[in-house]
């Protein structure tokens, strides 16, 4: 005897499924970040390739241990580890590298509860804990270019143990020469177009601005980012920066400079886009990232540090919750009053 379905089916939402899974866009970004590493691996050799893997493999390793079963296969894991190398100095030694890892997922994403839950970036927390813990090793950072093979720094350095420094060859970012040294020659001879492709010296993925927004364009395309967050911070980035240039021009950076430099191209296309720790509405989304670029200027302009994308984008991630409220649509059928009839 067949089981005669009822004519009113009622089922939990959501009633209509989309073809993307939380796997499916989580690789498609992976994917899409292995032309920004391999963009690092040939500008600054086999050092680029090691810690971004052993960021990786310090973010695989508490997944494994402590996360859901099956979690690894989402991919999640991964990217945090990848997007963790790309914003460590070439020359970091692989056991920090692997320590920031681990960090960034145990305390980053799995004690807020897994996947989904996390209120920071991951993957900026584990940069952060690291800036805390060994501030020389991450301001530290060794010219590009030169003999491909020869490794960047203490890549190889044992853990708690000082390599030497004569080993490496450093130089200082185009931020720093901005900031603290900029009637000099290195300063003045720093063209655009050396940041546009990434013959400057930097973390591992801040390079090549030219491939990282062909990679963001093609997730946007995608749908598997919301394309106001960076178009936002780029916007606010340009006015802000531009505005204190108008003022004075010896003091403040073009605003080419300003959105060139450091990291906030990697920052505004992969870090304040992460679908967990940014907003859900639209108009929320314009809300966090004009937020995120005027921090940006700000830390830059006053701040003790040359760069402040990592900082701007964890403030802004606290107050998702505060503009996920603030900026819900108006219920079909009520007013603008809440719970007043239309």
């Amino acid at each position: 005897m067949s089981m005669k379905l009822p004519r009113l089916l009622v089922t939990a939402s959501p009633h209509l499924k989309g073809p993307a899974s939380t796997a499916k866009i989580m690789w498609h970004v992976t994917w899409s970040l292995l032309p920004v590493w391999g963009v690092a691996i040939w500008w600054y050799g086999p050092s680029a390739f090691l810690v971004v893997v052993a960021a990786t493999a310090g973010c695989l390793l508490p997944e494994r241990l402590f996360g859901k079963r099956g979690s690894l296969n989402d991919g999640s894991c991964v990217i945090t580890g990848i997007l963790l190398g790309l914003t460590l100095p070439p020359g970091i030694p692989l056991w920090m590298a692997f320590v920031g890892g681990f960090f960034s997922i145990a305390f980053g994403k799995l004690v807020f509860g897994g996947l989904g839950q996390n209120a920071f970036n991951p993957a900026l927390l584990g940069r952060a804990f690291l800036q805390a813990s060994f501030p020389v090793a991450l301001t530290t950072w060794p010219a590009g270019g030169g003999e491909w093979w020869r490794l960047r720094g203490d890549n190889f350095a044992l853990p708690l143990m000082r390599g030497d420094p004569a080993d490496t060859v450093t130089e200082a970012t185009p931020l720093a020469l901005m900031k603290w040294d900029r009637e000099s020659e290195a300063a003045q001879a720093l063209g655009v177009d050396d940041l546009v492709f990434g013959m400057t010296g930097g973390s591992v993925g801040e390079g090549a601005a030219i491939v990282i927004l062909l990679c963001g364009g093609y997730l946007a395309l995608r749908n598997f980012l919301n394309w106001r967050i960076p178009a936002s911070i780029f916007l606010s980035v340009a006015v802000f920066s531009g505005l204190l240039h108008l003022i004075d021009a010896d003091r403040f950076a073009s605003p080419q400079f300003m959105l060139f430099s450091g990291g906030l191209m990697l920052g505004a296309v992969y870090m304040a886009t992460d679908m967990v720790t940014s907003p859900v509405t639209n108009r929320a989304c314009w809300i966090f990232g004009f937020g995120i670029g005027f921090l940006t200027i700000v830390i830059r302009t006053w701040g003790g540090l040359p760069e402040g994308v990592m900082y701007a984008i964890l403030l802004m991630n606290a107050l998702v919750p505060f503009l996920n409220r603030w900026t819900q649509p108006r219920v079909f059928g009520t007013g603008r009053k809440k719970g007043a009839p239309a």
